[in-house]
């Protein structure tokens, strides 16, 4: 066993550890800082690819684990942080909280979809995981930062719609953006340095508050994309 090619395994790893983490500071009543290890994990999640790609170690294998670490990071995390909010919201002994567990539910067909589908090398098809993930990660400090919107987002049923509709983008048929880049070319990227470009100012600006915003303007302007025909 070839040491480089546990790099980005053992990074993939650490993305699991960090939803797990996230899910005991969650259900610890911490739901800031367990929304901070989405975050987090997203980082390795971003390295474990990069790093088999620059050492030339991808296989199956890394990319089965890569799929159970996003599940855990990127499905049963985000779910149980809207859950928690909901049901702080919600009478006792209420089943609405339990709605919104249909995040889990969808990211493990996603993630199960996406290994099978071959229409995914350019571009995804449905909101990937971790996309949805930051999103709803985001939530908690929306409520916090705007108190109008948070007196919305504690309102269980508001919670439960934004948990169905981004479950239902997750294992929608909507093309979306991929940040794969065939050449740095301006006019065959423009959509992909426009995402980059005004993400970087909305969280320069409104930092962890500003990822719903992005996450929104990211399927517009795939939508804009292929309305276009652009590449």
């Amino acid at each position: 066993m070839k040491i480089k090619e546990q790099i980005p395994n053992t990074l993939t790893l650490l993305n699991l550890l960090m939803g797990v983490i996230g899910i005991v500071w969650v259900l610890d009543g911490n739901i800031l800082s367990g929304a901070i290890f989405i975050l987090i994990a997203a980082g390795f999640d971003f390295l474990d690819g990069f790093a088999a790609r620059l050492l030339r170690v991808q296989s199956e294998m890394g990319k089965e684990l890569d799929s159970l670490a996003d599940m855990v990071s990127f499905g049963v995390l985000p779910g149980l942080i809207l859950f928690m909010m909901a049901k702080a919201a919600s009478p006792p002994g209420s089943y609405l909280p339990y709605f919104t567990l249909i995040v889990p539910m969808l990211s493990a067909y996603r993630l199960a979809k996406f290994n099978l589908d071959t229409r995914q090398s350019e571009r995804f098809i449905g909101l990937p995981t971790p996309a949805n993930a930051l999103f709803l990660s985001a939530i908690p400090y929306l409520a916090d930062r705007w108190p109008m919107l948070g007196e919305w987002l504690s309102n269980p049923l508001g919670l439960i719609g934004i948990a169905w509709i981004f479950a239902i983008l997750l294992v929608s048929e909507i093309p979306l953006i991929a940040l794969k880049f065939k050449s740095f070319s301006f006019a065959k990227n423009k959509f992909r340095y426009t995402l980059i470009l005004c993400s970087l100012l909305i969280v320069a600006v409104l930092q962890l508050a500003g990822i719903p915003l992005v996450i929104l303007m990211y399927i517009v302007l795939s939508v804009i994309e292929n309305a276009t025909g652009s590449e």
